[in-house]
């Protein structure tokens, strides 16, 4: 039997976390969709908004955005879409595609979420992948050589899933 060709991922190319919540998977999957704006920090590190007052959105479907929407300063309503769901498939599985704010039309990263039972609750296990098609000086790595960037994105990711984790007690 012949397996298929893999290929593995690039040297700095991602980034893993994960954090074990206390609650079912279909607990777990309802929280990081449905009440993200909940448990996603506040602040210049995480939200487009930074200080002004920024809800962030999950469309719970294929092809949904992630998306932050905010007044500004005139009053109007402005929406940044940092996402596109690509798969949803609840309570196991969610991917996105991860765009940041800076990035160029071609620009993109992935995002995979993967909700595993555990005899004590779910284990929330993130992998934020393609980097290595971001060139090395792009500004949304913060100068940052690819082992520091990575190492920070996942310090950034595990910041997140920890207020997930927090959020989700019982």
């Amino acid at each position: 039997m012949t397996r298929p060709a893999t290929t593995a991922p690039l040297p700095g190319d991602q980034a893993r976390v994960s954090v074990l919540v206390e609650v079912p998977p279909a607990e777990a999957f309802r929280a990081f969709v449905e009440d993200i704006d909940l448990w996603w920090r506040h602040g210049l590190k995480y939200r487009v908004a930074g200080k002004r007052r920024g809800i962030v959105h999950l469309e719970a479907k294929v092809d949904g955005r992630l998306f932050e929407s905010f007044q500004t300063a005139r009053g109007a309503v402005k929406i940044v879409q940092t996402g596109r769901v690509l798969r949803y498939e609840p309570p196991s599985l969610l991917t996105f595609e991860w765009r940041n704010v800076n990035f160029a039309a071609h620009e993109a990263t992935h995002v995979e979420v993967r909700f595993d039972p555990s005899p004590s609750g779910t284990v929330v296990a993130l992998t934020h992948s393609g980097w290595s098609a971001i060139r090395p000086d792009h500004p949304a790595r913060h100068g940052q050589a690819t082992e520091a960037f990575v190492r920070s994105l996942g310090l950034w990711w595990g910041e997140l899933l920890t207020s997930l984790r927090l959020h989700c007690l019982p």
